[in-house]
């Protein structure tokens, strides 16, 4: 499952503020860059940029990066000033019409923009899970692979995302290492399209996202990130994250209880995905905009022919439950 980044610059010039209280001056450049990006004018926003952000954002990548934030999130319905991060960005709580982030501007001594990122918005004193306290079995039948899991980069591309870090992407191969038959042109080549999702242990169905047409292998949807999905609460509070189910295969409904084991729907091919698999992982709480990633344990599995107890598979295993 990709994710959703938004973190646009880096580079920026350090400067001196004191207080928390608004600048006139960043106050006056979040306005401008509001309203441009509201109106797509983001050739607007580039030349608000100073030298050293233009040379590091040319401006086909600005348009790129605001076009991508724009048909996800909309427009931006309100910018309210937090505070000063680092003595160097204006931090705005910024609602857009489909999304709540952090807008982080630092503005060099001519009002330029030399630094500029988002951020998912995050409420305080949210809760603290490192890692599940749940028993968990794998939420499937036979012998699967890990194709994404671990916690670098080099094993796990989910890493960058604070919600997805210790997501797991899985999918079936031959024994030639393939992960479909034929030509890999319809879903239904793939192995794992189709094949039963199991819930990992008993709990609470919390969200229920259905009716996301499954994509054509190669070309993804990342207007529906997550397709076809399933949200389910533990007792522990943890919020165990499905993805990409084939479309209408789901069996719950949200505020249904379930036990483990008990099937969940079919894995398929939608949203953001590029070929049929099982996007899995655990947050803290319920929504992904603001959670943070829980490092996922399974009780019993058996990885490439050895039993493992409380283990979290990493990229390129074999992984199936001990029957």
């Amino acid at each position: 499952m990709k994710n959703i980044l938004w973190i646009i610059i880096f580079t920026f010039l350090i400067v001196s503020v004191n207080g928390q209280v608004e600048k006139p001056s960043n106050k006056a450049i979040a306005e401008k860059f509001k309203i441009a990006y509201n109106q797509g004018k983001f050739d607007s926003i580039f030349m608000m940029f100073a030298d050293v952000m233009k040379n590091a954002l040319p401006l086909e990548k600005t348009k790129e990066l605001l076009t991508g934030v724009k048909d996800q999130s909309g427009n931006i319905l309100q910018m309210d000033f937090i505070k000063y991060e680092n003595q160097v960005y204006a931090s705005y709580k910024t609602k857009f019409e489909r999304n709540l982030f952090v807008v982080n501007i630092a503005i060099d001594n001519d009002s330029k923009i030399n630094g500029l990122f988002l951020k998912p918005f995050k409420e305080d004193n949210l809760p603290i899970i490192k890692r599940n306290q749940t028993k968990l079995m794998l939420p499937f039948k036979d012998t699967w692979f890990v194709f994404w899991g671990g916690d670098t980069k080099e094993l796990n591309y989910h890493v960058v995302s604070e919600a997805q870090k210790n997501a797991f992407d899985f999918l079936i191969k031959d024994q030639s290492g393939k992960s479909f038959k034929t030509d890999g042109k319809v879903n239904e080549d793939y192995y794992c399209f189709g094949k039963e999702i199991e819930s990992p242990c008993a709990g609470e169905i919390v969200l229920v996202v259905d009716g996301v047409k499954d994509n054509i292998p190669g070309e993804m949807n990342p207007f529906n990130a997550g397709g076809n999905s399933i949200i389910l609460k533990t007792v522990n509070n943890e919020f165990l994250f499905f993805g990409h189910f084939k479309h209408q295969s789901i069996k719950v409904k949200e505020g249904q209880k379930v036990i483990q084991g008990q099937p969940l729907g079919l894995c398929g091919n939608s949203g953001n995905s590029s070929e049929a698999h099982l996007h899995f992982h655990i947050q803290n709480i319920e929504d992904i905009n603001k959670a943070t990633g829980v490092k996922c344990f399974f009780e019993k599995v058996i990885v490439d022919g050895t039993t493992k107890l409380d283990y979290s598979p990493i990229k390129n295993d074999k992984v199936s439950n001990l029957k």
